[in-house]
């Protein structure tokens, strides 16, 4: 990890084990991370968001209750599937930070949104 601190904040990059390099910066008490899946996940709800607008055309339509709860557990699914990459993603980078550098906050933060995410 290399460390440049400025006046307002910490910049440092990490290299991953495949030698990808992550810059990012701490402020006061607030993460600002550029991830390696960020494209990944925006491009599954961009997916999602289309699966639902189908779902709801699909109950506009009259389609078979079956069919659309059919449909509706897959876009579920699909944003359950999302939250696992980015919690994934945050776990390796985003709380390796926050405990090397003894950032407790981070912590509680990461167990509020997995207990609104695991309910």
């Amino acid at each position: 990890m290399k460390d440049l601190i400025t006046k307002d904040k910490q910049v440092h990059t990490h290299i991953a084990p495949e030698g990808t390099e992550y810059t990012h910066s701490h402020l006061e008490e607030e993460h600002n991370h550029s991830h390696q899946n960020t494209k990944a996940v925006l491009n599954r709800l961009s997916r999602a968001s289309g699966h639902l607008e189908s779902v709801k055309r699909m109950v506009e339509d009259g389609k078979d209750c079956s069919d659309v709860l059919i449909q509706l557990s897959a876009v579920i699914a699909a944003l359950n599937n999302t939250g696992k990459v980015i919690l994934k993603d945050h776990m390796e980078h985003c709380i390796v930070d926050a405990v090397g550098s003894g950032d407790k906050k981070a912590i509680e933060n990461l167990n509020k949104a997995i207990d609104s995410f695991i309910k």
